[in-house]
């Protein structure tokens, strides 16, 4: 396991995003899914994962969609700056920010008229809901996962990325793997998941395939290597096999090698 910390600009967030340095003994893998992931528990990081409060973790899972981490980031600073000094109540200061004034705070992130639209929408849905910021976060780590995922997928600009990353990062449910735009890429890639499937059939396949305590760090150190290794254009394996660390799991599914062509999975012969 890497002696070094997680990066701050991953969205699992260093010191600030709960995770806590966790050592798993790997043992013999059942799965080859398993087995990557306890690889990248040796590249990167073993860490369990919850306590951001969940509203918080809300508001900046929904800053982060469609956009990079170096985007959302000050957009999230920017906005807790403005809406959560003091210990106020962000969720009643969203439900009542006038829209112009939070798109404006948040344009880093892009899409930000949209983005204040779903900010204040959440505010006055956990307004409505469960009276306060607080009382949501109990409602996220006291209640059933099943429960809290359909709650959060209720919400209008909610979808099934932003509810795991509030159950995993906020509420330390085990066994949740949140599929964003790298793993639904590397896990085709790799073969483990059909090269067609969707970001839910990815998902499916993770939660049955990997160990419910190493979904977590499974999902953040996805995400670096999808950033160092795996990217979407030029993976590593286009430099040879010994420049990717997954080169003998990996069944390199739309990457031509030899032609130094990539495409997405679905679109591999």
């Amino acid at each position: 396991m890497s002696d070094d910390p997680e990066p701050i600009e991953n969205i699992s967030g260093g010191a600030e995003g709960g995770g806590i340095a966790d050592a798993f003994d790997p043992g013999e893998a059942d799965t080859r899914a398993e087995e990557v992931v306890d690889r990248l528990g040796e590249l990167y990081w073993q860490k369990t994962y919850g306590g951001q409060d969940a509203f918080t973790c809300l508001v900046r899972t929904i800053l982060s969609q469609n956009t990079s981490d170096v985007a959302s980031q000050p957009a999230h600073d920017d906005l807790m700056e403005k809406y959560a000094e003091d210990d106020a109540d962000l969720a009643e200061n969203l439900a009542h920010a006038e829209h112009a004034e939070l798109a404006d705070t948040i344009r880093s992130a892009g899409l930000y008229n949209q983005k204040a639209d779903v900010l204040i929408e959440a505010g006055e849905e956990v307004l409505a809901n469960y009276g306060s910021a607080k009382a949501f976060d109990r409602f996220v780590t006291e209640e059933e996962s099943s429960e809290v995922r359909q709650a959060l997928l209720d919400m209008n600009g909610v979808g099934p990325k932003t509810a795991d990353c509030v159950l995993l990062f906020s509420g330390g449910q085990a066994g949740v793997f949140p599929v964003d735009t790298h793993v639904h890429r590397i896990y085709r890639r790799l073969g483990i998941a059909p090269a067609d499937a969707d970001h839910e059939e990815v998902r499916e396949v993770l939660e049955r395939e990997v160990p419910a305590e190493k979904c977590g760090f499974g999902h953040t150190a996805s995400i670096q290597f999808g950033r160092e290794y795996c990217s979407a254009r030029k993976p590593a394996c286009l430099d040879g096999p010994e420049a990717c660390p997954m080169a003998d799991l990996c069944e390199q599914v739309g990457v031509d090698v030899e032609g130094a062509e990539v495409v997405d999975p679905a679109d591999a012969d």
